[in-house]
């Protein structure tokens, strides 16, 4: 059944004024403050194990480059890059280095709905077709429920994967790809149940172009990149092949006629055209920015405190510490998200109560996102133990896995792991 939420909206609404203006006080946006980041980084014995967790997974993946970064305020710091540009070369990566963040991108463009709500310009309950008149197959969707993935519609990646990785710069025009989706069988009804799908975030893009009258490489800018001051990021346009910037050459292993993955040989993909994830996955960033916009997605900071609310109305979609809000997963204490696309992987992850953050990036899209949740739950599993070195700081709460535990599932994850020299 469709969710109810006006009883809740028009509760907040009496408060919501009073909350901006205690909030403004300590904040630089209306969300919450984000706890203050204790200098320097952790002991020898913790980097060691931070290092070895991203050394395993670029081997896992068959990756030559990983980038990763925990920064946990009650504690330290700790950011690292490491192996080469190429598969056995020897240009050693850098930490400034860009990459596709593949459907982390979705976040930021449901933060975008969220604000042009705030500002009156659309409503979450809005039906797509009042933005987007004459879609056919859409009757019934609000913007709300493309953001949290109960609309129903169904996901165009699973069908156009194989194309994306064996024809990567082709340029899809995004009605392509959402009538792609569309066409699929269903999920269910509109507001019925969870079910993940790129299409949504494609039609959010589409109804906000017509909202505003704006690319969305100018959205994202005035309403992500400018107030983080994520100078690196940037969404390309369609014809824009290569990453911006320096950047590590991204892989992935091939696709036969059935769909079978085929590892050997492992193929440059590094030339991709941005329109095949566009506001689903086309983002490009690098490490500093994410975790940017991650901890600014886990306090709520660019949004009012209502729509912060409505970001955070979720829905289950695993255990019951893992659920869905509007273009946010949620994972025990942890929000954020993550992404995959062909050359790179990553996710982003940030705790609004401690100010735990773990963002990471391998360039080898061949495990999947899912591969890169698991690398930044092993991070997050070790950053959870270390001690409290700054006076009245709160340390994360325990989480609901282990280091082990995601150790094992890495290890079942990798479909083609590098080989072993010799």
């Amino acid at each position: 059944m469709r969710r109810d939420t006006k009883v809740g909206r028009l509760a907040l609404a009496a408060t919501a004024a009073l909350v901006a203006l205690v909030l403004a006080g300590c904040t630089s946006g209306t969300g919450t403050a984000e706890p203050s980041q204790q200098s320097g980084g952790f002991s020898a014995d913790v980097e060691k194990r931070l290092t070895s967790a991203v050394t395993d997974a670029m081997t896992l993946a068959d990756a030559s480059a990983g980038f990763a970064g925990v920064w946990a305020p009650w504690a330290g710091s700790w950011t690292t890059a490491q192996g080469t540009t190429t598969r056995g070369g020897s240009k050693p990566v850098t930490k400034d280095m860009n990459f596709r963040i593949g459907q982390n991108t979705t976040p930021m463009t449901c933060t975008v709905l969220l604000q042009l709500v705030d500002e009156g310009r659309i409503d979450l309950d809005d039906p797509l077709t009042k933005w987007v008149p004459g879609l056919v197959g859409v009757d019934g969707v609000t913007m709300r429920e493309l953001c949290q993935n109960t609309s129903g519609i169904n996901d165009y990646l699973p069908a156009l994967h194989s194309k994306f990785v064996m024809n990567p710069t082709r340029q899809w025009p995004p009605l392509e790809l959402a009538s792609d989706g569309i066409a699929m069988q269903r999920y269910g009804t509109p507001g019925e149940k969870y079910g993940p799908s790129a299409t949504n975030a494609v039609l959010v893009g589409m109804a906000l172009q017509n909202v505003t009258n704006r690319s969305w490489q100018q959205l994202y800018k005035d309403y992500i990149f400018d107030k983080l001051h994520m100078t690196a990021s940037v969404l390309p346009e369609s014809g824009q092949l290569t990453v911006p910037g320096p950047h590590p050459t991204g892989y992935s292993a091939g696709v036969d006629a059935a769909g079978a993955t085929v590892c050997d040989p492992m193929r440059d993909v590094s030339k991709l055209s941005p329109s095949q994830g566009w506001t689903s996955a086309g983002v490009v960033s690098n490490l500093t920015d994410l975790k940017a916009f991650g901890q600014a997605l886990g306090s709520g900071s660019l949004l009012s405190e209502k729509s912060k609310k409505a970001q955070l109305d979720a829905v289950v979609n695993g255990a019951s510490w893992q659920s869905y809000g509007l273009g946010v997963q949620l994972l025990g204490p942890l929000r954020g998200s993550t992404g995959a696309v062909p050359g790179y992987v990553s996710a982003v992850f940030s705790d609004p109560s401690s100010g735990l953050t773990i963002v990471v990036a391998l360039n080898n899209s061949t495990p999947g996102a899912g591969f890169a949740q698991l690398l930044a739950q092993r991070l997050a599993s070790i950053a959870s133990k270390l001690p409290v070195e700054q006076k009245g700081a709160k340390a994360v709460a325990s989480l609901p896995w282990s280091e082990q535990q995601m150790i094992d599932a890495l290890a079942k994850s990798a479909p083609c792991p590098a080989k072993k020299a010799g």
